[in-house]
C-alpha cells in the first residue's frame, strides 16, 4: 500500500489530504505539522478573528474528528528536519522516520524579523497576543504597510488604539499594487485616524518605542512588525531540490524530483498564463494549490493556472484583487475612486494583467475571464 506524506499541516496540506481521499486514494496519508494546532486558515488571524468577529472554532479547516474519520495520520507539533530523496524518507524532529512513495511540501513561510522588540502575525497564538495588546489600548506602532500592516492597523483602530504606520516606501502596498492604488489605501487609513509615516524607516525597536530614520522616536505600548515573509525552503534545499524564490515546480506543482511536489506559500510554480514562475502568498493559492498537487500526485493531468486572488476588508473598504501587476505600464478605472466604489485594471502592453474590485461585488469571475482572454489574444 502506498504512503503519501504531506509536510505542512496548514490549509494547503489539509486540503491536499482531503482531496486525496475524495479522489479515491486508499493508501496511507501522513500529515506532518510544526504547530500543535490542527490545520487552520490564516486570513481570519488578521481580519475577523483579530477584530473579535469570529470564534476560534471557525478558523479550522476540518472538525477535530475529521482526520481519524478519514484515516489521515495527523502528526502535529513535529517538524520534518531531513529529507532523503534517494531513500524516499523523512526524518522528523522527534527522531521518527516516515517513508513515503510521494511527498508534498507545503511548509509555508515565516515572517521576516527585525532585531529588538516587536510582535509578529503568523500563528493563531500571535493573533491572540495582538488581540490582547489592542484591547489594552494605548499607542501601537506598526512597521510595514503591506497587507498584514494595514489589516492589523484597521483592527487596532477598531479597538480604540492610536496607530502609527512606518513604511520606507512612498505609499502603502507600493510593490503589490503600485503607487496609484497605494495612494487610495493611504487616504483610507489617514481618514480613519492612522498616522502614516511614509518614506521613513525603522532604525531601532525597543520595549518602549521605535526610533525612526528621521531621528525621531515614537513611543509605543505595542509594536507590530509586518515586513513580508520568507518561504520555508530549508528542507527542500538541504535535500537538493531546485530552489529559487521558493521551491521550483512545473505547472503541475512537481518539483525537480518526480515524486516530490510543492504547494502554497513555499512553491514557486510555472504559471502558463503569465509565462513565468510565480510565488503567491495568499489564501486562495493554498486553498486551490493543495488539491491541484494532490491530483498530480495521483497521476492526473494537472495544469495549475488559476489567476492569483486576494481579498481584504479595512474600515469601509472591501476589495478583491485578481492577477499580477508585474511590469504594468498603466492603470484605468471604472466607477468612482473618491467614493471607494470602483474597479481598477492594470495593463501591460495594452492588455489587462490584473484587476481589483473595491466595494463592487460579484465581478471577480468577469475580471479573471478578461485577464485570461487578453492573455490568450496576445499570445
Amino acid at each position: 500500500m502506498a504512503t503519501f506524506a504531506i509536510v505542512g499541516a496548514g490549509l494547503a496540506g489539509a486540503k491536499a489530504a482531503e482531496t486525496l481521499r475524495e479522489e479515491g486514494f486508499d493508501g496511507d496519508i501522513v500529515l506532518i505539522g510544526a504547530e500543535t494546532e490542527r490545520p487552520y486558515e490564516r486570513p481570519p488571524l488578521s481580519k475577523g478573528y483579530l477584530q473579535g468577529a469570529g470564534d476560534r472554532d471557525e478558523i479550522y479547516v476540518h472538525p477535530p474528528t475529521w482526520y481519524a474519520d478519514h484515516a489521515v495520520d495527523l502528526r502535529p507539533g513535529r517538524r520534518a528536519v531531513r529529507l532523503d530523496l534517494d531513500a524516499h524518507e523523512l526524518t522528523l524532529s522527534d527522531d521518527s522516520r516516515v517513508p513515503y512513495d510521494k511527498l508534498l511540501i507545503a511548509t509555508g513561510a515565516t515572517p521576516r524579523r527585525l532585531p529588538g522588540a516587536g510582535m509578529y502575525l503568523r500563528t493563531v497564538q500571535d493573533s491572540d497576543a495582538l488581540k490582547e495588546a489592542f484591547a489594552r489600548g494605548g499607542r501601537v506602532v506598526i512597521v510595514g504597510a503591506g497587507w498584514i500592516g494595514l489589516e492589523t492597523a484597521a483592527a487596532a483602530r477598531k479597538a480604540g488604539c492610536d496607530v502609527t504606520i512606518v513604511e520606507p516606501r512612498p505609499t502603502p502596498l507600493h510593490a503589490i499594487l503600485g503607487p496609484e492604488l497605494g495612494e487610495v489605501f493611504a487616504r483610507l487609513h489617514r481618514r480613519n485616524g492612522v498616522d502614516l509615516r511614509l518614506g521613513t524607516g525603522a532604525e531601532e525597536l525597543s520595549e518602549t518605542g521605535v526610533r525612526l530614520s528621521t531621528g525621531e522616536t515614537l513611543t509605543a505600548d505595542a509594536i507590530v512588525v509586518g515586513i513580508g515573509a520568507t518561504p520555508n525552503v530549508d528542507l527542500a534545499r538541504d535535500a537538493g531540490l531546485e530552489v529559487a524564490g521558493g521551491i521550483v515546480t512545473d505547472a503541475s506543482l512537481r518539483t525537480s524530483h518526480p515524486d516530490v511536489y510543492a504547494a502554497g506559500d513555499v512553491a514557486e510554480f510555472y504559471h502558463p498564463l503569465y509565462g513565468r514562475r510565480l510565488r503567491v502568498e495568499h489564501w486562495a493559492n493554498a486553498l486551490n494549490g493543495g488539491p491541484a498537487a494532490a491530483r498530480a500526485m495521483l497521476g492526473q493531468d494537472v495544469v495549475y493556472d488559476r489567476v492569483p486572488y486576494f481579498y481584504t476588508d479595512q474600515f469601509e473598504l472591501g476589495m478583491e484583487f485578481s492577477g499580477d501587476i508585474t511590469g504594468y505600464d498603466s492603470v484605468s478605472y471604472e466607477g468612482s475612486v473618491d467614493d471607494l466604489e470602483f474597479i481598477a485594471y492594470w495593463r501591460r502592453d495594452g492588455r489587462v494583467v490584473a484587476g481589483m474590485n473595491v466595494n463592487v461585488w460579484d465581478v471577480v469571475q468577469e475580471i479573471q475571464d478578461r485577464i485570461r482572454a487578453e492573455a490568450a489574444t496576445t499570445g
